[in-house]
């Protein structure tokens, strides 16, 4: 972590920050960055923290590029909705065969990109309490947002490196860093406690947000370039996430609530123009994307304006695909055939692009996660199953898909089979086959790397090596 601090301290203030064209921070070069000297007036911060949204799209985070999206791509890779395609060059083929190990270059590098968020987010608050006298509203919109993605990256790490989610685990959680400050080497606390400090955070931050000097969210008149910012209904959704992995089910379904009372899901014809950047219907928050940025799914599928050019890396197993039914929006919004093989169409282009670029908006949290997110925790409460089966038969017949009527086991085994449909690339399968203790199970052009049972120290990234050597107080997760 040290290592990393001192890597940041140069590079905080570069392009990431300095986006706007109005204003800059002019700053000499050091080895430290002292927020009191350097932030004079509250807009200081507010470019910092613009800095800290745009630190999401680096590489190993959010963008293929450079051993591929450990956040994104990696997730569905490492589970099992997909095999390998014959333009595979290796992008990602440690996530697929489990072999990653602390001195990987695509894990250190996942490690180092949520960690540069999080010190970005510190260095947004670092000393704004002294402006909350003459603008508090403003300080409260700098700092939520800042105490929001501070909270959501930590849960982006602990879902990778944690060994397990338990509410109440004494096993190793992530270092929860919420300071800047570059001389710090933290330990890791436990499971228990970076769950503590990251609902801190939050409650923090949903309070803060209900009072702010002017709305967050954008409002323009291009579609699709909304909802890139975090208000009380992300912190809302990002609450929501977090308490069903701890298994906390009421609070899980009382957040979730929330957002589904505020935001209607997309309608079946609304629905795929949502993977076109065309509407921000039922989108809660996403990472927004131009054409200047690096490609979201290049690892996966790397789209040209001839089929027979793309580049398929990974092709979908053909079980997920024909799991969709013939009337269902999401298999057209998903999959495409392109040159007699079906890839991914969900990060094909924007809607107006002629020349398929790859370039869309990652949704981080849409409603439909938030109706299967109570459907699960009311079935896993028990005694609710009329209430999370109306949940999951609502986004059903959203999606054009067949509704049902079961219970009991049925019932939570139909929820996360369209956790799996719904959610297909964003970042969630590997995860939810972890919390419920689940095996991976690739039955498709599999001959190796074909299972992976509970208890296998794969469910977990190593610490990266450097971060080891750095850090005495640093420890290593089991079996590495």
């Amino acid at each position: 972590m040290k290592r990393l601090l001192q890597n940041i301290s140069i590079l905080i203030f570069s392009g990431a920050v300095l986006v706007s064209c109005s204003k800059k921070i002019e700053l000499e070069p050091t080895n430290t960055v002292n927020g009191d000297k350097f932030f004079t007036t509250i807009d200081d911060y507010d470019f910092v923290l613009t800095g800290a949204y745009s630190r999401l799209k680096q590489n190993s985070l959010y963008s293929g590029v450079n051993g591929g999206s450990i956040f994104l791509s990696a997730v569905d890779v490492a589970a099992d909705n997909f095999y390998t395609g014959g333009d595979n060059l290796g992008a990602l083929n440690g996530m697929f065969r489990w072999n990653y190990t602390a001195d990987n270059d695509g894990v250190k590098g996942a490690w180092d990109a949520a960690y540069k968020v999080i010190q970005q987010a510190n260095l947004s608050v670092r000393g704004i309490n002294r402006f909350r006298g003459e603008s508090p509203e403003k300080v409260n919109r700098i700092e939520g947002q800042a105490r929001a993605l501070r909270a959501f990256m930590h849960l982006e790490i602990l879902r990778w490196w944690a060994p397990d989610y338990d509410r109440n685990s004494a096993s190793l959680g992530i270092p929860y860093v919420d300071a800047f400050d570059l001389e710090q080497m933290p330990a890791r606390p436990t499971v228990k406690q970076t769950y503590d400090k990251m609902e801190a955070d939050l409650k923090a931050a949903k309070a803060m947000l209900s009072n702010v000097d002017v709305p967050i969210q954008s409002v323009t008149s291009i579609a699709g370039t909304g909802r890139a910012y975090m208000d009380s209904l992300v912190v809302n959704a990002i609450l929501a996430r977090m308490y069903l992995y701890a298994s906390q089910f009421d609070s899980a379904i009382k957040y979730s609530t929330y957002v589904i009372n505020a935001r209607p899901l997309a309608t079946a014809t609304e629905f795929p123009l949502i993977w076109q950047d065309a509407t921000t219907r039922e989108v809660i928050w996403s990472v927004n994307y131009q054409t200047i940025d690096a490609p979201l799914a290049r690892e996966i599928y790397r789209p040209a304006s001839a089929a027979a050019n793309d580049e398929v890396s990974w092709i979908p197993v053909t079980a997920l695909v024909n799991s969709y039914t013939g009337t269902d929006v999401r298999k057209p919004a998903y999959f495409v055939t392109r040159n007699g093989i079906t890839v991914i169409n969900k990060y094909f282009a924007k809607a107006g692009i002629t020349r398929p670029d790859g370039i869309v908006n990652f949704k981080v949290f849409r409603t439909a996660e938030m109706y299967l997110i109570r459907a699960e925790a009311l079935a896993r409460k028990g005694g609710f199953d009329i209430a999370a089966l109306a949940d999951l038969n609502i986004l059903r017949a959203a999606r054009n898909a067949p509704t049902g009527s079961e219970t009991g086991t049925a019932l939570l085994t139909s929820i996360a089979t369209e956790r799996r449909k719904e959610l297909f690339m964003e970042g969630h399968r590997f995860f939810d086959l972890k919390r419920t203790v689940r095996t991976v199970n690739r039955i498709q052009d599999c001959s190796s790397y074909c299972t992976l049972l509970p208890g296998n120290r794969a469910w977990a990234l190593p610490i990266p090596q450097t971060e080891i050597i750095a850090n005495p107080n640093m420890k290593q997760n089991p079996g590495y």
